[in-house]
């Protein structure tokens, strides 16, 4: 095996390969459409706030893309998840299962509703949600009492399912259901980096009762911030809208406001970057996919590590390229970050699993072997869509 500073820089020759000679950030925004056409109309008209056209044509435009029944945009995926979970019926004191290895927002969201997350592990096929897994944790930490489900360990009712597409490789969405519907427990999908990621052939963020889309702007379509729900509930749509809209009555003057909600509203402005990112998605998918196939080239012949690709019967978006380092090479992942970072290419490890977190250490938790084990060898690769182009 080689030595550790040979691995790290054979990491960097060939990153080099596949972006050409020159600094890269990890994901950066790519604005090569209408864009400026469509913020400037915003401007002209006066439309830049909370309601306006592009907003209205973002929501159809989305829920037609996913084949979602309704969008509804907001400020954040955040905000649209911690709402996503309300709808499902989450109330405080509840327990969520999510995955131990995500990004720190998809247990926040948790919290805000006052609940708290219970962590489960992931599967190395998917880096997602493990239903096997989670299908032999329940039957030892489930106890069914009065037609609902409680953990027999604190009392606390198992409110919902959250699984999250990880870098925009599905979970196995169809197992998950099986499982949500024998254990009668909603499965709300955190897609935030799922965006143009199908598995057997249905758009992740449609198989539960309701999913969250983000649009930061390190996503695959980009809004500046921003995020949607999207459901095919007509009922949970429409209570969406309302709850994210500061719950107003519609009439022409007055304000009347009938519960206490929130102002998760996305402007327009941004809602209109929306709509000329979306019109590209097709070929920011494109380059994205011929972007893991260069990738996959170059790094076929180096042992020590392996590019983490689709699975049969899913189509994902690769919104962040996965190098995964073999067992025996993991210590040397953090070399293989500096070296590749201080040649100016933007490297990064995967997230602090959330169980190790300080504010959620005390939270229940499964084993999570693989979720460790991952959490060693995962480098994230400079992955922007206009890489593949701009290396041709």
């Amino acid at each position: 095996m080689p030595s550790i500073p040979s691995l790290a820089q054979s990491v960097c020759q060939r990153i080099f390969k596949v972006v050409g000679d020159r600094r890269v950030a990890l994901h950066e925004p790519n604005f090569n459409g209408n864009e400026w056409l469509y913020i400037k109309d915003c401007i002209d008209t006066g439309w830049v706030s909370s309601v306006g056209s592009y907003v209205d044509r973002f929501e159809h435009d989305l829920a037609a893309y996913t084949g979602a029944k309704h969008a509804v945009v907001v400020s954040n995926g955040t905000s649209g998840l911690q709402v996503a979970l309300q709808l499902a019926g989450v109330v405080a004191g509840d327990e969520v299962f999510v995955p131990a290895l995500s990004f720190v927002a998809t247990a926040n969201a948790v919290r805000h509703c006052n609940a708290w997350p219970h962590f489960v592990d992931v599967d190395a096929s998917t880096l997602g949600l493990s239903v096997p897994a989670l299908a032999d944790y329940l039957d030892f930490v489930l106890e069914r009492r009065n037609g609902l489900n409680f953990n027999r360990y604190n009392g606390r009712r198992l409110a919902a399912i959250v699984p999250m597409h990880t870098f925009g490789h599905p979970v196995d969405m169809i197992a998950l259901m099986e499982l949500s519907q024998k254990f009668q427990i909603p499965v709300v999908e955190d897609a935030a980096e799922s965006l143009g990621s199908f598995t057997d052939g249905q758009h992740t963020g449609t198989f539960g009762l309701c999913g969250m889309v983000s649009f930061n702007g390190n996503k695959i379509v980009t809004t500046g911030g921003g995020g949607a729900i999207i459901t095919n509930d007509t009922q949970l749509a429409r209570r969406a809208k309302h709850l994210t809209t500061t719950a107003k009555q519609p009439h022409r003057w007055s304000f009347f406001h009938d519960e206490v909600a929130y102002n998760y509203r996305l402007p327009n402005l941004n809602a209109a970057l929306g709509c000329a990112q979306l019109e590209q998605l097709p070929s920011f998918l494109l380059a994205k996919r011929q972007l893991a196939e260069r990738y996959l080239n170059v790094f076929k012949d180096l042992q020590e590590v392996k590019l983490f690709l689709e699975r049969a019967n899913v189509r994902a978006n690769y919104w962040l390229q996965t190098l995964i380092l073999e067992p025996d090479a993991a210590d040397e992942r953090d070399n293989v970050l500096a070296a590749t970072n201080e040649a100016g290419l933007m490297t990064r490890p995967v997230w602090t699993l959330l169980n190790e977190l300080p504010m959620y250490q005390e939270c229940a938790y499964m084993p999570l072997p693989i979720s460790q084990d991952l959490a060693r060898r995962i480098v994230n690769l400079p992955s922007g869509p206009q890489l593949e182009r701009e290396a041709r």
